[in-house]
């Protein structure tokens, strides 16, 4: 391979080629021999994913010359930084004991974490907090470090110069990023350790030199490393010179115009010795700028780059690299689209596919490829940066029996056992809250050692028994439930205990000191390993865990590092999202789903890019947290969009397969998305000829797999249930609501259905009534043997029974206190009226049907008739109401009193008021409680006469038993539309289905009229 000319050997494979297949299909020949095959050949790749990549079309060249059999040449790995993968042993040789060896990620981040805490004193963040600042610290020292730039660069001139027009911010920013990073390296050389970026760039120069003295005997080739960085670029150029060296460049653009390339600028070359490497002006975005960067740092010539002599086994028409070219112009040079001749632009092969949101994208996909392998030896990709809509097209793919594992991984807090430890880690930072101590307990690897089902059930009662609002944290909640529980059933107390007893060890700590964060992880571990068994551990995802968890604690302990309970899962969550879990191998073997990044060099019949959506294909330009981008300039360290081109580079390589398709949802789970910048170009470029470009047949098939016949329109609900259902009681409180809106009362007293509350939920009247109802009953019950007893020891007795939320208790508690004094301080001036009974029941028959009530209060007034008196947390019913026939809760428990219904209690009903807690009408001192009569006394001008509030009642009482208890007549949903009422049942009714045509059938009525 040896240029007559003696300069580099560097060639490029174009993107239609199909670059692993074209680098076996032209290394074979030239390296092969009879005996050895190509053993005496070595291959420089960037990553163990392209070394797999490689190794494959080995094996499908092999296959297709008909060879039984072929001896591979040496791979090694150069290894990729955003994969997280070491150098292979070709350039980290045993023998490089002279290099110090690179220093644990984990330990580094605990080591920053200190020096920044010292740094920055009192101001330093705690926690979860200062580890994330940690490791942008550590991020920002690996870019510099990749690009060779040591920390003396921070204080030249040209960053002298700038910073007195940086922002505070920046200011402040850089400061302590030099300070840390002085203070870093002098511990790291006490250590005698290395960063692992800098220690790469050592491995590179000795291997570089050695070569260079002493140019080894066999061939070097190195193959689809497109990595820029300084130390990377030299060793290559020395591997171009090496006598049967070579370096060959993925889709690079050999056809691309002088003043375009010109346009891509300056790429690491700085037009005179005072100027910047890099220019803002800069196409870094450019699929081929970071080729020109890696060229001009081995310093050759974009002339001395040839092409590859051999193409791939999919190879896709030459046409193709021409379209890819003109696709990706630089803004000023993509004015000649305008005169564009066809076979510049001709796109044969390519399609693109619109979606409606991911779910359908997804499918379209999963049908694609099933479509594809029906076809022998045909071979499909899925490439997308978006991990959710890998794993739907994984999860669609199986529905076939098709398995397709997503080769970028899963996140280790995004599987089984990751979040199992999770979990635990949030009980112990919640103190034990409902919502994640459910979570804990029915997580699918928790059984405590039980049959699976039978923890279950027990666990359901549970579950069952804490919905509602929100408890204080701790265990004492589930303990006085499952004591109440175990009274029935007493196996709830054994399992009970079984899981106390891990749990324990979570919550009986104070939340809020500093401890050690080891020792934490330490409870984490055995609690979770209690409730999970050796399942916790057993799985891949469970050996990545305990990997992680032995690493993580043993740099943690080493550093001392403390945080607070509290802030355990925020600090473990970080730390987990970074650690990939990959699937082992032994998918389909026609089927890949990959990432960027495991994509790079990797060849398919048919190549699906999914998720071409801007903020996914390509990310979103990211700042650097520490150095602000004019320092980054000045440094001569690329910028965040610097990432954007080689997302860019990716597509560009992925458009080279013979058959393409370009996918996009036009939603997202946020909303509306933007189409991909790059998908924009490809609709440009494609112009008037677009149209020939969609694919439209898999979105059809896709919604032809969810779609249903149309159900018929759902009518308004109107059930009739037979006389046997109707003989029910009614209540005080359910008659407005059987006269109001009669399915609620069929729902609710005939079918018996009511609303299961959430875990930890807001507070609501319901719950806050029942407080206030159990305060005012055992205020006015201790008032009979000691008139001066006071209301608030009670208040704080109930919340602390109810185990009330703190916050919720902040809240609520002190306007609930002023209207209780108020209450308090009201009846103790009473000395005309006379308390007879509290929370009284009573009842009667009316025609037969028993009709009953609870009255919270009854009074005797000065005329000796009684007064009911119902409390409320909130505004009371109006008078308006009550002449509407929405509100005759008082004049229900009226008729009980006439009738004589309440036990010990005799004489006529002279008065009906309401007691709110709210707040107050009047000149009231406390600002909370008033008192409301819902009748038309005093200036109202409107409402029910207080001799007539009784018949009103006795008849709507009437009506409601002669049409829907005694009667036939339906219960129709929402028969009547100004009733109040709570949406408890709207979704049973199907209320969206129908209330609309109701609407629109009324207002054709009215047009007709």
């Amino acid at each position: 391979m040896a240029d007559a000319k003696g300069g580099p050997n560097v060639y490029s494979i174009a993107a239609h080629r199909g670059f692993a297949d074209a680098l076996v299909a032209g290394l074979v020949p030239r390296y092969a021999d009879d005996e050895l095959g190509l053993a005496r050949l070595t291959l420089l790749l960037p990553s163990a994913r392209a070394r797999r990549t490689v190794s494959e079309a080995f094996i499908r060249h092999a296959g297709e010359s008909g060879r039984a059999g072929l001896l591979m040449p040496r791979m090694a790995v150069v290894g990729d930084l955003d994969l997280d993968e070491a150098l292979g042993p070709l350039l980290d040789p045993l023998g490089a004991s002279d290099i110090p060896p690179a220093i644990d990620p984990q330990r580094r981040m605990f080591a920053l974490a200190r020096l920044i805490a010292e740094e920055m004193g009192e101001e330093a963040p705690k926690g979860a907090t200062l580890l994330r600042l940690a490791r942008e610290t550590g991020a920002t020292m690996d870019r510099l470090l990749v690009e060779d730039v040591g920390p003396e660069k921070l204080v030249d001139e040209k960053v002298v110069d700038i910073f007195p027009d940086l922002s505070k911010h920046w200011q402040e920013s850089i400061r302590l990023f030099a300070n840390v990073q002085a203070k870093w390296l002098a511990w790291l050389n006490a250590q005698g350790m290395l960063d692992a970026a800098a220690r790469r760039n050592r491995l590179f120069d000795k291997a570089r030199h050695a070569w260079k003295a002493q140019p080894p005997a066999t061939p070097i080739v190195a193959a689809g490393v497109t990595s820029a960085a300084p130390a990377l670029a030299k060793l290559l150029r020395v591997v171009s010179e090496l006598p049967q060296g070579a370096v060959l460049l993925p889709d690079f653009d050999l056809t691309m115009d002088e003043g375009v390339w010109d346009e891509l600028g300056r790429a690491g070359a700085a037009p005179t010795p005072g100027d910047t490497v890099f220019a803002r002006e800069d196409a870094v975005t450019h699929p081929q700028y970071h080729l020109k960067l890696l060229l001009n740092r081995m310093g050759v010539a974009r002339e001395e780059v040839q092409p590859w002599h051999r193409k791939g086994m999919t190879a896709a028409p030459p046409e193709r690299s021409h379209a890819i070219s003109a696709l990706f112009l630089p803004p000023e040079a993509s004015k000649v689209w305008v005169d564009l001749p066809s076979e510049k632009r001709r796109l044969s092969g390519v399609r693109i596919m619109e979606a409606a949101n991911p779910e359908e994208e997804a499918q379209a996909i999963a049908l694609m490829v099933r479509e594809a392998l029906e076809q022998p030896d045909r071979r499909v990709a899925v490439v997308t940066p978006d991990r959710p809509l890998a794993r739907r097209v994984v999860h669609h793919l199986a529905r076939w029996n098709i398995v397709a594992d997503d080769s970028a991984g899963r996140p280790l807090s995004h599987t089984a056992a990751g979040r199992a430890f999770l979990l635990a880690a949030e009980v112990m930072a919640e103190g034990a809250r409902a919502v994640p101590l459910m979570a804990l307990l029915g997580h699918p690897l928790v059984d405590g050692g039980m049959e699976r089902g039978a923890w279950l059930r027990r666990l359901r009662r549970l579950e069952r028994a804490l919905r509602g609002p929100r408890l204080a944290s701790g265990l004492e909640p589930a303990q006085a439930e499952v004591a109440r529980l175990a009274e029935k059933r007493p196996e709830i107390a054994e399992w009970w205990a079984l899981a106390e007893a891990q749990l324990a060890p979570l919550v009986e700590r104070d939340r809020d000191t500093p401890e050690s964060l080891a020792d934490l992880i330490d409870t984490l571990a055995a609690s979770a390993e209690a409730l999970c068994g050796e399942k916790l551990w057993a799985q891949e995802d469970g050996r990545t865990l305990a990997a992680f968890v032995e690493e993580f604690r043993l740099h943690a302990r080493e550093a001392g590092f403390e945080t607070a309970p509290r802030d355990v899962a925020k600090v473990l969550s970080d730390a987990m999202e970074e650690r990939a879990v990959r699937p082992p191998y032994g998918g389909h073997a026609r089927v890949q789903v990959l990432g960027l990044l495991e994509a790079r060099l990797n060849r398919a019949d048919l190549v699906i890019c999914a998720g071409l959506n801007e903020g996914s294909w390509p990310a979103r330009g990211s700042i650097d947290a520490l150095l602000a981008p004019p320092v980054l300039r000045a440094l001569g360290v690329p910028g965040g969009d610097f990432r954007i081109g080689l997302s860019a580079h990716d597509l560009a390589g992925a458009m080279g397969a013979p058959e393409v398709v370009l996918s996009r949802s036009g939603r997202d789970e946020g909303g509306p998305a933007i189409p991909s910048r790059f998908l924009l170009r490809v609709q440009a470029l494609l112009g008037e000829l677009l149209p020939r470009h969609e694919e439209r047949a898999a979105i059809e098939l896709a919604r032809a797999m969810t779609r249903a016949e149309p159900a018929p329109e759902y009518s308004r609900p109107m059930p009739k249930p037979s006389p046997q259902q109707r003989d029910v009681d009614i209540s005080a409180t359910a008659l407005d609501r059987l006269l109001g809106d009669p399915y609620q009362f069929f729902a609710q007293k005939i079918m018996g259905l009511s609303d299961l509350d959430a875990l930890d939920a807001d507070p609501n009247p319901l719950w806050q009534g029942n407080i206030a109802h159990t305060i005012l009953e055992r205020w006015h019950i201790a008032r009979r043997t000691d008139p001066d007893v006071r209301i608030a020891p009670i208040m704080e007795e109930v919340l602390e029974e109810e185990n009330a939320d703190p916050l919720v208790r902040g809240l609520w508690q002190p306007r609930l206190l002023k209207g209780l004094e108020w209450i308090e301080e009201t009846l103790g001036s009473y000395t005309e009226r006379e308390v007879l009974a509290v929370e009284a029941k009573g009842s009667m028959h009316v025609e037969d049907v028993f009709v009953h009530g609870r009255a919270d209060r009854i009074d005797r007034l000065e005329d000796g008739t009684l007064a009911i008196i119902d409390y409320k947390t909130g505004k009371p019913p109006t008078a308006a109401q009550v002449e509407q026939g929405y509100a005759l809760q008082l004049g229900i428990l009226g008729l009980i009193a006439q009738d004589g219904g309440f036990e010990g209690l005799t004489g006529d009903p002279g008065g009906y008021e309401y007691w709110s807690l709210g707040r107050a009408k009047d000149d009231n001192p406390h600002g909370f409680g008033y008192v409301e009569v819902p009748l038309k006394v005093g200036n109202k001008r409107s409402g029910v006469e207080l001799e007539e509030f009784l018949p009103l009642t006795r008849k709507k009482l009437g009506e409601a038993i002669g049409k829907y208890i005694k009667g036939t007549d339906p219960f129709t949903a929402r028969e009547n539309p100004d009733y109040p009422a709570y949406d408890t049942y709207d979704q049973l009714m199907r209320l969206e289905e129908w209330l609309p045509r109701q609407a629109d059938d009324l207002s054709d009525g009215e047009d007709r009229a």
